[in-house]
């Protein structure tokens, strides 16, 4: 909290906290005027009722002493010293504004006299005061180390949020150089053995990236976003494989409107394609389905493989680990996510909870036309 941002002025709560202090105060230094001095409850409410009030606003003050002479730089000496002396100011201050109130009172007939019995107590009301003031200093030290402490589980907050969309970013960053790397070794193989394939492929990959690189730099796409990509992930593979692949969809209407983390199924498509289609020699078929249900996202990845087929050279399962931890990163325990591999089977199963676009949410805006690139 700045300094400038007096506490009591500024939170209700501090307010609330400080008046109920000086309430508490107030009643039990009347109800002890009022038995050891013998002065009606009426008098003394009179009289030190509006006095209390006084000290206490002229008290809020204290609030930037406090913030001079903080109590972790600061020494014990310099922050007694500066106390006390404030403390003795401020309650000499008060002692000269009472004087004022008391030579009112002395009008009414109740209060003659009041203003020597107040002015014999003037030195006593100065010392008196200091306890007072220290009270005050002492509640304000626990409000600075409140707002610290604030202060300090704000600033992890943002940390973590900060290192969590870097690793958001960096686990993103992985997905496209790893499918460019996989379709360049395609289009190379097919070069030489069908060159118009490969021409085809070509400007199916420059299809794709076109279309991730309209997303910018967006966190979230909706679910119909990301089935666009795939039809265009699909049609690349469908070149290398031809008959061989089978995509079946079942998507509820309802999940469309979904958000989701950008490229989050991309990988999971690509997995069942290279480590499942591609080892068996009559192909098969990849299923996508997905639903809302109970407020929470459900989708599944399913393919055909043969476990008997030989393990294949590239690395497996460095898309699968990414999908999870962008899950993890930005869903925490509120997403789910299992691999269940079978003899002829390999399923993919996430939960996440179903967020929906805003009103003014507007899809990835697309780089240029297929037809100006090709020009």
């Amino acid at each position: 909290m700045k300094i400038w941002q007096h506490p009591v002025l500024t939170r209700r709560a501090y307010l609330a906290a400080y008046a109920g202090v000086w309430a508490i105060l107030a009643v039990l230094i009347i109800i002890l005027i009022h038995t050891s001095g013998g002065i009606a409850l009426g008098q003394a409410t009179i009289l030190l009722l509006p006095m209390l009030v006084l000290y206490a606003v002229l008290g809020l003050s204290a609030w930037y002493a406090c913030h001079a002479t903080p109590l972790r730089t600061a020494g014990a000496t310099r922050i007694l010293a500066t106390h006390v002396a404030a403390g003795l100011a401020l309650s000499f201050l008060w002692m000269q504004m009472g004087s004022f109130y008391a030579r009112l009172l002395w009008r009414s007939a109740n209060f003659r006299g009041i203003t020597e019995r107040y002015a014999s107590h003037q030195a006593m009301l100065v010392i008196g005061g200091v306890p007072l003031y220290l009270l005050i200093v002492g509640f304000f030290y626990v409000v600075i180390a409140i707002e610290a402490s604030r202060e300090a589980e704000t600033r992890a907050a943002e940390t973590s949020l900060l290192a969590r969309e870097a690793e958001l970013r960096a686990l993103r960053a992985q997905i496209n150089p790893h499918f460019l790397f996989n379709s360049l070794n395609s289009i190379s193989a097919l070069t030489s053995i069908d060159p118009a394939r490969a021409r085809e492929m070509c400007l199916l990959l420059a299809d794709f990236l076109r279309l991730t690189l309209g997303m910018g730099e967006k966190n979230v796409i909706l679910l119909s976003e990301e089935l666009e990509l795939l039809e265009k992930f699909m049609a690349i593979e469908k070149v290398r494989f031809g008959e061989r692949l089978h995509m079946e969809e079942s998507i509820q209407e309802e999940a469309k409107g979904c958000l989701i983390p950008a490229l989050l199924l991309q990988p999971l498509l690509e997995n069942a394609v290279s480590h499942g289609i591609a080892s068996m020699a009559d192909g098969g078929w990849i299923r996508l389905h997905a639903q809302v249900q109970d407020a929470r996202l459900g989708i599944l990845v399913e393919n055909e493989r043969d476990d008997e087929a030989p393990a294949r050279r590239r690395t497996s399962g460095v898309g699968l680990r990414n999908v999870r931890s962008r899950l993890e990163a930005r869903y925490g325990k509120d997403a789910a996510f299992r691999v269940e591999p079978s003899e002829d089977r390999f399923l993919v199963s996430m939960s996440l909870p179903a967020e929906y676009a805003p009103a003014d949410h507007k899809p990835a805006e697309r780089g240029p036309s297929e037809k100006g690139d090709r020009q």
